[in-house]
């Protein structure tokens, strides 16, 4: 059995650690990293490799909008570092990301609502074919923030 992972949440552009989600897993796994970022998707980046650099288990990346943006930029950098993502409405459709040319083998989650009107679907799922190779969508009944869908996943499941 390899070492146990650091799992990490990364939030989205407009929100920080204390954040509905950031609260949501420091409240029910403490042992969830969740830095601030702020900034440029670069200088995000930046601190998200100068963070990451300090551990050395591997990774599992939650990502919510623009931190799943953050979350598979990372990942196509440094695929060794990762174990699994869980990317939640990640915003795919923004500037700042292209499909790899080969897909990432990394499992990765989609979760993302049908009502998403920030990260459409129809925009976002494609994106995510594309560039992860082992790729598990849930497209559920919500909206961009996720709000029903989030309380409601299995954390104590996807977290082990």
């Amino acid at each position: 059995m390899g070492m146990p992972a650091t799992t990490l949440y990364l939030h989205g552009q407009d929100s920080s650690s204390q954040g509905t989600k950031g609260r949501y897993f420091a409240e029910h796994f403490p042992h969830v990293l969740s830095p601030d970022f702020s900034g440029t998707l670069e200088e995000r980046l930046h601190a998200l490799e100068t963070i990451c650099r300090g551990l050395k288990n591997p990774l599992v990346l939650i990502g919510s909008s623009f931190g799943g943006l953050m979350a598979t930029r990372f990942a196509l950098s440094h695929p060794q570092r990762v174990q699994h993502l869980i990317l939640l409405a990640p915003a795919l459709n923004f500037q700042g990301f292209s499909p790899p040319v080969a897909p990432l083998d990394n499992p990765a989650l989609l979760v993302i609502g049908s009502n998403d009107t920030v990260t459409p679907p129809d925009l976002v799922i494609p994106a995510a074919r594309v560039t992860f190779s082992t790729l598990d969508i849930r497209l559920c009944n919500d909206d961009h923030l996720l709000r029903q869908t989030f309380p409601a996943m299995d954390w104590q499941g996807l977290l082990i």
